[in-house]
C-alpha cells in the first residue's frame, strides 16, 4: 500500500477540519459558552450558573435578554426609553432554537413588557415566525401576559424635549415640511422623491440605539439565539428594525453555531449579516474572521454605517467584529474564572 506523505496527509486533515461537521472538534474547556453584544453584565452573569448547571440554550438566552428588558439596558432594551415619534415606546425581540430551526419574533410590539417571552410564545402557541403591532400585542394578551403603558416619565420627558426641539432628528425624508427643521404632520414634497446615493444614518450611536443579541450553547451542545431592544429613538411609528428579522438580528444553528448583531437596524437588516457568519463560520472560517467579512459587506455600500456583530462555533471558538463603534462584548465558558468583557477594535 502506498504510504501518504507528511505534506499530503496534512493537507487531508485540514480539508476535513473545514468541511466536517464543525461540532465534530469540540473542547469541553470552552463549553457550555454565553456571549452576548456590549457590557450587559447582569445578562450574562445571571445566565452563567444554570448555563453550566445544564440548562437548556433556549432557555438561556430569554433569561438573558430578559434580565436586560427588566433592567432597562442602557435604555436601549426593554421598556420606558426610546420613544417613536408619537411618543410610544414599543419593541421587538427574537428567539430561535438552533436545534429545530424554530423561530419566534415580534415587531412594534406595544403596552406589553417581556417582548422575549413574547417571541417565544410566538413559536410555542402558533405556527408563525414573526408577529408585529396591535396584533402582536392581542396575542401575549391572549397567551396570557399583563398589558400595561410602556412610558414611564423618563420616556415622557424626552419626547417632549424632542417636540421642543422641532422634531430633530427624525427619519423622514422626501416630505413637506422640511423633516430637518419642523415637526409633522407630513405629506409628499411637492418636489416629488429626490434620488440621493445611499448613506447610513448619521444620527444613530451608542446613545440612542443598541441591542441586546445573546448567543447560548449548552452541555448538549444545542444553540440558540436571542435579541431584544426598545428601537431607535424618534423612529417613525410602526418601525422594525434588524432585531426580529431572522438571519438580520440573530441565527442559530446546531451544525454551526450562532451570530447576533447590533447597531443601524435598517441598514444591518439589508445583509442578514448573523445569517451571512453563521454561513462564514460553516466553511471552516473562524468567527472574527467571519463577523469581520460581514461588516466589511455592509461597510462597501454604506462606509459610514454603525454596528457589530458576535458568533460563537459549536466548537466554542468566538469573536466579534465592529464598525463605527465603541464595541465590547461578554463572554463565559469554562474556562474563565468569571465574565469577560472584550474591547473590540473595530475595521476601518
Amino acid at each position: 500500500m502506498k504510504m501518504i506523505g507528511k505534506q499530503h496527509l496534512a493537507s487531508v486533515l485540514l480539508c476535513l477540519q473545514l468541511y466536517l461537521p464543525i461540532g465534530l472538534a469540540m473542547n469541553g474547556d470552552l463549553l457550555p459558552l454565553i456571549i452576548n453584544t456590549w457590557n450587559f453584565s447582569m445578562a450574562t452573569s445571571q445566565t452563567w450558573q444554570p448555563l453550566d448547571a445544564g440548562a437548556p440554550a433556549i432557555d438561556i438566552v430569554v433569561q438573558g435578554c430578559s434580565a436586560c428588558e427588566e433592567l432597562q439596558c442602557d435604555g436601549s432594551v426593554g421598556y420606558g426609553n426610546h420613544p417613536d415619534d408619537i411618543g410610544e415606546t414599543t419593541l421587538d425581540a427574537m428567539v430561535m432554537d438552533g436545534k429545530t430551526m424554530q423561530i419566534g419574533a415580534v415587531g412594534d410590539l406595544r403596552r406589553v413588557k417581556d417582548a422575549i417571552s413574547v417571541a417565544r410564545a410566538v413559536m410555542n402557541f402558533s405556527k408563525h415566525t414573526l408577529l408585529v403591532g396591535e396584533s402582536a400585542t392581542k396575542f401575549a394578551v391572549a397567551i396570557g401576559f399583563k398589558e400595561e403603558s410602556l412610558s414611564t416619565n423618563k420616556s415622557v420627558e424626552a419626547f417632549n424635549e424632542w417636540k421642543k426641539n422641532n422634531c430633530q432628528p427624525n427619519f423622514w425624508k422626501n416630505v413637506w415640511p422640511d423633516p430637518s427643521k419642523s415637526c409633522g404632520p407630513y405629506k409628499p414634497s411637492p418636489g416629488g422623491v429626490k434620488m440621493t446615493p445611499p448613506t447610513a444614518n448619521q444620527d444613530i450611536s451608542q446613545e440612542n440605539h443598541d441591542t441586546i443579541g445573546m448567543i447560548a450553547i449548552d452541555r448538549m451542545n444545542n444553540v440558540a439565539a436571542g435579541v431584544s431592544t426598545n428601537g431607535l429613538n424618534h423612529k417613525v411609528h410602526g418601525r422594525v428594525g434588524d432585531s426580529p428579522i431572522p438571519g438580520a438580528g440573530g441565527y442559530a444553528d446546531n451544525d454551526v453555531g450562532g451570530a447576533a448583531a447590533t447597531g443601524d437596524g435598517d441598514i444591518m437588516m439589508r445583509f442578514l449579516p448573523s445569517f451571512f457568519v453563521v454561513e462564514q463560520m460553516r466553511m471552516g472560517i473562524n468567527p472574527d474572521d467571519a463577523c469581520t467579512n460581514a461588516i466589511k459587506r455592509i461597510v462597501r455600500h454604506y462606509p459610514d454605517f454603525s454596528g457589530a456583530v458576535v458568533a460563537a462555533t459549536i466548537n466554542g471558538t468566538y469573536g466579534a467584529a465592529c464598525h463605527n463603534a465603541n464595541f465590547v462584548y461578554n463572554i463565559q465558558n469554562p474556562s474563565m474564572p468569571q465574565m469577560m468583557t472584550v474591547p473590540v477594535t473595530c475595521i476601518s
